[in-house]
């Protein structure tokens, strides 16, 4: 690893993906940040997981202001008076996508990347198993990539580990990064916002479950 790879900035919500994600990074990189946006959401309750998690692993963590994008972008994930659509549209994106939110969040992250001389930034989004969110597809993250080293003329490299696995192959790669039980126990992955498990009714926890079932009865076979 040359000498500028020697650090990571992590998109950090302390959700499963995320999560799995920081777990990766520890084992490739000698320093990681994290870095969590507060917007608002009404699961806000991942900000206290993500700090949980960081003090568990030692990891720098800072917590970004992003209230703005409450105001702009009302939906499910920020608005009580909204209830989270159980199944996933036949046209159009879920109740659940906020609008520009790893555009965002990405943006703010390679700035404070750059600010700690840091080129690689390390998102948990994922194509497999994107939900219908625009803002997760590997085109995006390619477009944003060239942008960001256009409009700061720095040679970023957004890394995603998790693009082409499935929820089943997430929960396998956790495990053999020896962070199974921090996943499945300190993650908060619910759009409902209860810990762990989650409510088992809302799409985010639908995809967990049945990519944990599909992994445990193969690791278990």
């Amino acid at each position: 690893m040359d000498k500028n790879k020697e650090a990571a900035v992590v998109v950090f919500s302390g959700g499963q993906d995320s999560t799995t994600c920081l777990l990766w990074a520890m084992k490739k990189y000698k320093k990681v940040y994290a870095v969590s946006f507060d917007y608002g959401q009404r699961h806000k309750l991942e900000l206290e997981c993500a700090k949980d998690i960081c003090k568990k692993f030692s990891i720098e963590h800072e917590i970004l202001d992003m209230s703005l994008l409450n105001q702009l972008a009302p939906n499910s994930l920020t608005r009580e008076d909204i209830v989270v659509d159980e199944d996933s549209p036949d046209e159009g994106t879920p109740n659940s996508f906020v609008e520009g939110r790893n555009m965002v969040f990405l943006t703010f992250v390679a700035i404070y990347a750059k600010g700690k001389k840091v080129t690689d930034i390390i998102t948990g989004v994922s194509q497999s198993d994107f939900s219908g969110y625009p803002d997760c597809r590997d085109i995006f993250i390619k477009s944003l990539n060239t942008t960001l080293n256009l409009a700061m003329d720095y040679e970023f490299d957004i890394i995603t580990p998790l693009m082409w696995i499935d929820k089943e192959e997430t929960w396998e790669m956790a495990d053999k990064l020896g962070g199974f039980d921090v996943i499945r126990n300190m993650t908060l992955t619910c759009y409902n916002g209860i810990i762990g498990d989650g409510c088992g009714n809302c799409p985010s926890c639908k995809l967990r479950k049945k990519g944990l079932d599909a992994y445990l009865s193969r690791r278990n076979s």
